[in-house]
């Protein structure tokens, strides 16, 4: 049985300090990064009202293949300094930049590899792409431009909704489409950190860096490995993604869609994604995915 114990630790990213969770593997063959996906998540995945949990079931998938990693807090959220309303997509490349240098220094002579879901995906291609590491797992990673992201989720998630929902919008005359464009205008248009939207306090400035992000430059410059899984039913990034990202990258790329799984790496056979997602992470993250991530990195430690 593998050796190992978990510790918490800190690093810094520019003035601030992040903290995290390290698993340290007695004898460990390789180290990797777990970064999480948007929005104010702890170290585990977890946002304020919805305990998603990928990072440490994926941590503790690779401790049995004898592989440490490190997953941390993200700006303003768990333990980590910082104010995630001030945070855009820029800061928390930062954050992950600095996550793997602190691997790098503590244990420069291990193989690193960064796995990422969603917008950590995004920043995982990024280190890749600066040759950072020795390989890189993306998660439900978008291939396209943010706004064409946020406007293909609407079009998928708006016919799932409840027919009275439908309803109130029928009756109030408001197509959320329409309605979704005029929110784009009014981000780019402010320069605040945050605005309200309906009552609801949102990170502007992330928004406005995410919906002009185009990752397809960046996955052209990649000539690591790269691993790409996404589900079949995710609703919040295309599922053909992963075929542009094969097309796209310089080094060798292995690219999957799990049947019937979701954004957050659940069974969704019924494709009822975010609506759902409540009840959905009581289920176990993917023993699937787990298994393509292990075997991978397995597959190239012994390359």
């Amino acid at each position: 049985m593998t050796s190992s114990i978990s510790k918490d630790v800190s690093f810094r990213s520019e003035e601030l300090t992040m903290a995290g969770t390290f698993v340290d593997v007695r004898n460990a063959r390789a180290v990797a990064l777990i970064l999480t996906g948007s929005g104010p998540l702890d170290r585990d995945s977890n946002a304020p009202k919805l305990r998603i949990g990928v990072s440490p079931a994926i941590a503790d998938a690779l401790e049995l293949r004898g592989v440490s990693s490190l997953r941390y807090d993200k700006r303003g959220a768990g333990q980590s300094g910082g104010n995630y309303f001030a945070a855009g997509m820029t800061e928390n490349y930062s954050d992950a930049r600095a996550a793997l240098g602190w691997l790098a220094t503590s244990y420069p002579s291990l193989p690193a590899y960064v796995i990422g879901q969603s917008e950590g995906a995004l920043h995982a291609a990024h280190l890749a792409a600066d040759g950072e590491v020795s390989g890189a797992v993306l998660l439900a990673c978008p291939a396209r431009t943010g706004e064409e992201i946020l406007t293909w989720q609407a079009a998928k998630i708006i016919p799932t909704l409840p027919a009275s929902t439908k309803a109130i919008l029928r009756l109030i005359h408001l197509d959320p489409l329409k309605s979704q464009r005029k929110q784009f205008a009014r981000i780019r248009a402010t320069s605040a950190n945050s605005i309200r939207v309906q009552g609801r306090k949102l990170n502007a400035r992330w928004l406005r860096q995410f919906v002009d992000y185009d990752p397809m430059p960046i996955f052209e410059q990649i000539s690591v490995p790269i691993l790409a899984i996404i589900g079949e039913h995710d609703m919040q990034v295309p599922p053909e993604e992963v075929e542009t990202i094969k097309r796209l990258v310089k080094g060798p790329c292995e690219a999957h869609v799990v049947d019937g799984m979701s954004h957050l790496l659940r069974s969704d056979p019924d494709s009822k994604g975010p609506r759902d997602y409540r009840r959905a992470v009581h289920q176990p993250v993917s023993p699937e995915v787990l298994r393509m991530i292990t075997d991978w990195i397995d597959q190239h430690l012994s390359d």
